[in-house]
């Protein structure tokens, strides 16, 4: 008896460098094909090239027979139109500094990091689009004055694909990393004449399970949702489970049942595309310590991986503070990296290497102490990004960060947006979010010995840290939802 073909729906995902398009069974996730356009060189942040490598990523009748489709988007940069649509500004790339003084001003100007996090849950940087509006409006003060609407990223991929109606549509995920939408889920209008100086019009705010309209080919069209917020859709976070994505720079992230207060700033609390929160802290310095080390070193990343794995844990006392360029956990964003520990038998390529590799995971680890610190529990770890794909990496983590960890197969992991925003394009579809299996099996828990090791090259780090930046880490309080297989501190 013939069986009856799959309801299919499609994530889109516009990432830094490609969009994706992944086409999934809408009762099972399961992926069916996929499709995927680079950016044009330099034209990554353009919304123009984001429609341009969608109809490349789309065509050969990819989206044939998709009853849904949702968007995401890592981008938190803001799109500002004019009364016809007409794009006035591009968002900036999100390691994109040039935006950083105009959030350092906004912060100064509305009383703090705690008057932020009260306000909006989390302090702006130089990626939210409070700050880039701000700088906008200070280098092109006459386009602010022409600014009709302000839209996130995926907000204007998803417009586009409904045909340009007059009322935009966004998600609580992707307006919570805003810096003018409110703990209390609504558009703060001082926060953003605040930052330019008038109040250009929001788009509607979506709840979780509902739909945006559908495109003029009959689509049903979802919210869409944020990078991190779909990712977590993708990978089916649950309770102490914590996404870390090892890009140039570090983002841990898990899936809370409540809003966070943070009031130094240091944990970010945004929204979820389910009702739920995502507590995140950023830090600045991941993948670079890596290439940055094989570049001391004259080698490959294949090579780099070998001779780190040589080395015995502790790297021979070697201890590299890995804040190239600055750190935010700590505070410190004005420090340096610092290599300390030489000695004759330290001084070889292996110990570098393995410092290397030590350093930037002891840099996660203070990034985790401080989810763990605001009682977010951390139970297992999901290692994602270019700086997962080390071998080294993958195989140090587990016992260095002391629970139990998976790095999904690169495909898998670059999947996981796309995969998420499909997921949503289901649950608008069917009014219910379906149940989709992660796919992820394989975590890797250390033994007694490798947590011991893994706490003596924590303790190491941490007098090095403590000692050249004294009184940057403030001791952690306890917390019932610590594990007592990670020592904090």
């Amino acid at each position: 008896m013939p069986t009856s073909p799959p309801t299919l729906v499609a994530g889109v995902h516009c990432s830094a460098h490609q969009l994706r398009i992944l086409v999934c069974d809408a009762a099972t996730g399961t992926p069916l094909r996929q499709g995927r356009a680079a950016y044009a060189e330099g034209a990554s942040t353009t919304p123009g090239a984001w429609l341009r490598a969608f109809g490349e990523a789309a065509a050969g009748g990819l989206l044939d027979g998709v009853a849904a489709i949702a968007v995401a988007a890592q981008n938190h940069g803001a799109v500002p139109l004019d009364a016809q649509g007409v794009i006035l500004g591009h968002p900036l790339p999100d390691e994109d500094p040039s935006a950083s003084g105009a959030a350092a001003d906004l912060v100064d100007a509305l009383g703090g990091p705690a008057a932020w996090t009260a306000a909006t849950g989390a302090v702006p940087g130089s990626s939210s689009a409070i700050a880039q509006l701000r700088r906008f409006a200070r280098f092109e003060p006459e386009a602010v004055t022409r600014i009709a609407t302000v839209l996130l990223p995926h907000d204007w991929v998803t417009w586009q694909l409904l045909g340009c109606p007059p009322d935009p549509v966004t998600d609580r995920s992707d307006a919570s990393t805003t810096g003018y939408y409110a703990t209390t889920g609504e558009w703060r209008e001082d926060l953003m004449h605040l930052a330019i100086g008038r109040v250009p019009r929001t788009p509607i705010v979506l709840p979780p399970g509902t739909t945006a309209g559908r495109t003029p080919e009959g689509i049903l069209v979802a919210p869409g949702t944020g990078g991190e917020a779909a990712l977590a859709l993708g990978a089916d976070l649950a309770d102490g489970d914590v996404v870390v994505a090892l890009g140039t720079t570090g983002v841990a992230f898990a899936a809370h049942p409540v809003p966070l207060a943070d009031p130094a700033g240091v944990v970010g609390s945004y929204a979820d595309a389910t009702g739920r929160y995502l507590p995140l802290v950023r830090t600045l310095n991941a993948a670079r310590v890596l290439r940055g080390t094989a570049s001391m070193l004259g080698v490959d990343a294949e090579e780099f991986d070998r001779i780190a794995l040589e080395c015995t844990p502790g790297a021979s006392g070697l201890v590299l503070l890995p804040y190239l360029e600055g750190e935010h956990i700590p505070d410190l964003p004005h420090a340096a990296g610092t290599l300390t520990g030489l000695r004759r038998e330290s001084m070889t390529p292996p110990a570098l290497a393995r410092a290397g590799v030590e350093g930037m995971l002891c840099g996660i680890s203070d990034a985790l102490d401080a989810l763990r610190d605001r009682d977010v529990a951390v139970e297992r770890l999901i290692l994602i990004g270019p700086g997962a794909r080390s071998a080294a990496v993958a195989g140090i983590a587990p016992a260095l960060l002391g629970v139990p960890t998976a790095v999904p197969p690169a495909a898998l992991a670059g999947r996981f947006v796309a995969r998420g925003a499909a997921r949503q394009a289901a649950w608008a579809l069917f009014g219910v979010l379906p149940e989709w299996p992660a796919d992820i099996d394989t975590f890797v828990e250390p033994d007694e010995d490798e947590l011991a090791l893994g706490d003596a090259v924590r303790a190491q780090y941490r007098e090095v840290r403590n000692r050249l930046h004294p009184g940057a880490v403030t001791p952690p309080r306890e917390s019932a939802e610590t594990s007592g297989r990670h020592r904090r501190g």
